[in-house]
């Protein structure tokens, strides 16, 4: 099948992030075509996407697939697709909490959700993971208002607030079950609070971790032994063969300079991110608090509260997570974690994909 011709489609910035949003009813319900569609809608396979609608890197080759939820609990269905830049690859094996930054002022513009006077708050049915999310953005007049005076790193100028709390997932904090592992002679933290991450103190690594993420990319040593811890820790945390996956993210940490918890340098899984994904970034603040984790001993924690600042090339995000152990040796659990992102509308229309079967020439 050649596929639709058109499809109606909205862009918004959520967070640090760009991405493609789309209902499901748009889209084809069968898996492969869709994301043969979606290849061609972004551009992919092709290093500058100049074909379509992404940006050349990861951070803007996003897309979100939003439905009417059939789980009680929820309103909204969010499926996060990566789709690669320079391969002809589409994946759904990760979150993203940048880009659910804009799924509940997507689930209003399209009437998913009707829209409340002042705030709006939205329950999402993360579908990736099967995990909730409830997000709470301004609306007035029957719309969403973007303008607002929330900022965040990475990111020019201001924009209204989008509160996103994460409710207490059914997934162990800890997927090995250990505070600490030696995974390929390096001392590691795995940890699990929204997005699969390998924690690992940049001294061990023989870098500082306020190298550029230009820089990082370059160190072909360093990528050849990222690449062997990630191949070994995503067994470890019971996610199989990792070799084309997107999780787990390993994220260097270094001791603050801006007065923050933690220095990072986080590689999604390849490229260093410009700044730390929202999951991610839930994800490092919890391991920061483990007792016996990496991160415990290169980071400086506050002496009390949950909120936690996580310094990243371009800024610092952030973020409250809290821990707690239960009687005798039982795991630490996350408590509560909530972030606050913004989400900019920027584009509502229809996509041209290129025609299916045409030449490609990268």
């Amino acid at each position: 099948m050649n596929g639709p011709e058109k499809v109606r489609c909205m862009l918004l910035r959520g967070g640090t992030s760009k991405g493609a949003y789309f209902l499901a009813g748009d889209l084809p319900a069968d898996p492969a075509e869709r994301d043969g569609l979606l290849l061609r809608v972004m551009g992919s396979p092709d290093p500058r996407q100049i074909d379509g609608l992404g940006g050349a890197h990861p951070l803007t080759s996003k897309v979100a697939v939003v439905s009417v939820s059939a789980d009680p609990a929820a309103d909204i269905d969010y499926l996060f697709l990566q789709v690669a830049v320079e391969k002809a690859e589409v994946s759904d094996r990760q979150n993203c909490g940048n880009i659910l930054a804009g799924v509940g002022p997507f689930a209003v513009e399209r009437g998913l959700v009707e829209p409340g006077e002042g705030r709006t708050s939205v329950r999402i049915r993360m579908v990736n993971s099967g995990d909730l999310a409830i997000a709470s953005f301004s609306t007035g007049g029957g719309r969403v208002v973007y303008e607002g005076s929330a900022e965040i790193s990475g990111v020019p100028g201001t924009a209204a607030p989008v509160v996103i709390e994460f409710p207490r997932g059914s997934a162990p904090l800890l997927p090995t079950g250990r505070a600490r592992d030696l995974v390929a002679d390096t001392p590691v933290t795995c940890v699990d609070n929204g997005m699969p991450t390998v924690l690992i103190a940049a001294s061990s690594l023989g870098v500082t971790g306020y190298e550029s993420p230009k820089d990082l990319e370059a160190d072909q040593a360093l990528a050849a032994r990222l690449r062997e811890i990630r191949l070994e820790a995503g067994k470890l945390m019971g996610l199989g063969d990792v070799e084309n996956a997107t999780v787990p993210k390993l994220t260097l940490l270094a001791p603050p300079r801006s007065g923050g918890a933690v220095m990072t340098r986080t590689f999604i899984p390849v490229r260093c991110h410009t700044s730390i994904g929202v999951l991610g970034a839930a994800s490092v603040a919890a391991g920061l608090r483990v007792e016996g984790g990496v991160g415990h001993a290169v980071a400086r924690l506050p002496d009390r509260g949950d909120r936690l600042r996580i310094e990243h090339p371009t800024g610092f995000l952030d973020i409250e997570a809290g821990v707690e152990y239960g009687p005798g040796d039982a795991s630490p659990v996350a408590r509560r974690t909530a972030v606050v992102r913004t989400a900019r509308k920027i584009f509502d229309g229809t996509v041209f994909p290129r025609p299916a079967g045409a030449a490609h020439h990268p």
